[in-house]
């Protein structure tokens, strides 16, 4: 119970940096061995393997992101029960998020399974690299029900402010995957293949780690009538959750255009693209820890009815997020390419061409960052409002913006054209964001500081 924490008393800017904090360190440790993969990858099995796993990232990312947009919008509802401390309701909520979550996890395995390669064919990817991406996608796709437990054991950990047990679950799995890794690809030399299951083995220990300390608190403990499936709950929780994951899916499809752009540069502006990518986590980890802060505070808070501590923990996390987003800019411009040559091996000329590319694109995203961290805000404490409707015209907007420059672009300025679409998409979304914000802001003070979307029978 000492970890279970309530964000509704206390300094706003306090209970965000504390709840972000582990979050923080918990997804540095994912993107580390992220990081990890992908640098024993390219330095063990060359460009080729490098630009192979690029090859397949978006489309991985989409069904990750499917995944992630459904438990957090599940989480979204246990933290508003959590907030109102309805600890019945908060039971039933997470048993039929459960649910609704395995059933998920079977569509997205069988589909992911079935469309792996059809999908590849469409990006165009390369010839020479097919076949690994190939094996690649398919073997990360058996990790899907891997994914969602994990996701919707850490979404109610969050939810009831606990945020240092999923870092310690990433923290344990990020060691055991780059070890996994060392054995895999140098040592057992799997290849593309060994990359991939040892991401998947790591992701289920992250997730049985999770299961068992939830099973530990008191007043997640389940009765019979706790365990009742209730249509109207479902229909809330997918109301939820569905936006959020039609969302992730948009912003993915977005970026699968740009891959498919991409794809015809060649194999060495791929790999340098791909390179960039894998400290894409790096740039926005901070952002996506303050992004999880928002939703659990924000849902908390309205719970209790607190609107006025919501719009001080959204200016107190703005604050917070700018200036971590300029010293993490500062950071990347100034080291980005000697990180950047943990990815790269090969040939001397080839290893230049390719770091060139991915630098220049680095120094493009970096000093965008606070764009992208007003996204992540603001996004996060709407969501958090119980509206994931207007977060999902967000991503529209986003993948809108990204295959128009993705597609423009590289026509008028050359291939390079193409690193201002991430961008683009940043802007496009932050437009929709700032107006809906200040919409939801509005719709509660109205309303009292309640949200009748939240109630079901």
């Amino acid at each position: 119970m000492a970890s279970v924490r309530s964000m509704t008393d206390g300094s706003p800017g306090k209970l965000i940096i504390s709840f972000a904090l582990p979050l923080m360190i918990g997804n540095l440790f994912q993107q580390f061995y992220t990081i990890a993969d992908a640098a024993i990858v390219g330095q063990v099995l060359g460009v080729s393997a490098i630009a192979a796993v690029g090859a397949a990232e978006w489309i991985i990312w989409m069904v990750q992101g499917i995944i992630q947009g459904f438990t957090q919008g599940f989480s979204i509802q246990m933290a508003h029960e959590f907030g109102a401390r309805d600890y019945k309701r908060l039971r039933n909520v997470i048993v039929n998020s459960a649910f609704l979550a395995a059933v998920s996890a079977f569509v997205l395995l069988v589909a992911g399974q079935a469309l792996a390669r059809w999908l590849l064919g469409v990006l165009n990817t390369p010839d020479a690299v097919f076949a690994e991406a190939s094996l690649y996608i398919r073997t990360m796709f058996w990790g899907i029900p891997v994914v969602m437990a994990y996701n919707l054991f850490a979404g109610v950990l969050r939810s009831l402010g606990d945020g240092k047990t999923p870092l310690y679950a990433m923290v344990f799995a990020s060691i055991l995957n780059v070890v996994l890794d060392l054995l895999f690809v140098p040592v057992l030399h799997m290849g593309v293949f060994g990359a991939a299951a040892a991401t998947v083995i790591a992701q289920l220990c992250s997730g049985v780690f999770c299961f068992f300390k939830i099973i530990r608190i008191e007043m997640l403990k389940l009765s019979r009538e706790d365990c009742n499936l209730s249509g109207a709950l479902q229909l809330r929780l997918l109301n939820l959750g569905m936006p959020m994951a039609f969302q992730n899916a948009v912003i993915s499809v977005g970026g699968m255009i740009v891959q498919f752009v991409i794809n015809g540069f060649g194999v060495e502006f791929i790999a340098g693209f791909t390179a960039t990518n894998k400290l894409y986590g790096m740039l926005e980890v901070a952002a996506t820890s303050y992004g999880f802060a928002m939703t659990t505070y924000t849902g908390q808070n309205l719970g209790a009815g607190e609107t006025q501590r919501v719009r001080a923990g959204y200016r107190s996390a703005m604050a917070i997020a700018m200036a971590t987003s300029l010293v993490i800019a500062a950071v990347m411009v100034l080291g980005g390419k000697a990180i950047l040559l943990c990815f790269i091996s090969g040939e001397a000329k080839t290893v230049e061409t390719t770091l060139a590319i991915a630098y220049r694109y680095l120094f493009i995203m970096s000093i965008c960052l606070p764009v992208l961290y007003y996204l992540h805000v603001t996004r996060s404490c709407i969501q958090g409002m119980g509206n994931t409707v207007l977060p999902m015209l967000s991503g529209l907007a986003e993948f809108c913006m990204r295959t128009a420059a993705a597609l423009l672009l590289p026509r008028l300025m050359g291939q390079q054209g193409i690193f201002y679409a991430e961008i683009a998409a940043w802007l496009g979304a932050d437009l929709v964001l700032g107006v809906s914000y200040y919409y939801c802001v509005r719709r509660l003070k109205n309303q009292g500081g309640k949200d009748e979307n939240y109630q079901f029978d």
